[in-house]
């Protein structure tokens, strides 16, 4: 009798794993057609530009307020306890993968989605206005997320490597004891350079023209349109990600240069 109850239940534990390797595998083959469904249509590639978009606008505002720090008239000291917490903190830095591959994804899906327009109308009709049906920036959004990639790819190149890479001196803060690299001296002596912060500044007024639409447009994809809700939508899209946060963005390299050469203290 104890025989039988014992292999009553190990049946039941095969049993049991046999299932969930059934209902994983079910899983798993559900959400490989939803995704290369997705991936294959015009609507489900929108709505993967629009979250890894929404995404990236999250990450403005954290990004923004790191670099507000800059302005703190301590020594770098706020901006460099800011940096070793961002690289220091397991959330965060799985959170900066999830970044990483939205920037991709997000640019692979514009190409993919400019592609496609392309080809679905070769030829232009020969009394074509675009500019009598949509506005500039609307027309433009491959021009300026181009733009906008290259500089992240120098932006990456002169923070990011240095950071991870580079020879970054170290400073040491009174009554902390904590040794740090001193990225503060790196954004320093990058934007001394007069043309990498006028490169910096243009590039913020890519992004400005390039969230004018990107962002409600966004919501629009993922089918956020009310009467009660679009009119906040717009306003956040054009004063607070289209204005102030391109503004604040610029604004920092402008007073990190003219601090550099001594035009304020």
């Amino acid at each position: 009798m104890f025989q039988n109850a014992l292999c009553f239940s190990f049946g039941g534990i095969e049993l049991f794993y046999f299932l969930l390797f059934t209902n994983v595998i079910s899983a798993y083959i559900t959400i490989m057609s939803w995704l290369t469904q997705t991936l294959s249509s015009s609507l489900g590639r929108k709505v993967i530009m629009a979250l890894t978009g929404l995404f990236l606008c999250t990450f403005l505002v954290v990004h923004m307020a790191g670099n507000l720090q800059l302005f703190k008239g301590d020594e770098g000291r706020a901006f460099n306890e800011y940096t070793y917490f961002m690289t220091h903190n397991p959330l965060i830095i799985t959170v900066s993968y999830l970044l990483y591959a939205s920037i991709l994804i997000h640019t692979t899906m514009a190409l993919i989605l400019t592609r496609h327009n392309q080809a679905s109308r070769p030829v232009r009709y020969a009394f074509e206005r675009p500019e009598a049906n949509s506005p500039w920036t609307s027309r433009n959004m491959g021009i300026l997320g181009t733009v906008l990639f290259i500089f992240i790819l120098i932006h990456m190149r002169t923070f990011w490597y240095t950071m991870h890479f580079g020879s970054v001196p170290l400073v040491q803060y009174e009554q902390d004891g904590q040794m740090y690299k001193d990225l503060y001296k790196v954004v320093t002596l990058a934007f001394s350079n007069g043309w990498y912060t006028l490169f910096y500044v243009l590039a913020m007024a890519a992004l400005s023209f390039h969230l004018v639409h990107g962002f409600k447009s966004g919501f629009q994809s993922l089918g956020i349109r009310h009467k009660k809700y679009t009119p906040l939508i717009e306003w956040l899209g054009i004063y607070v990600f289209s204005i102030l946060i391109p503004a604040l963005f610029a604004a920092m390299p402008v007073y990190v240069y003219l601090k550099a050469h001594g035009y304020i203290g």
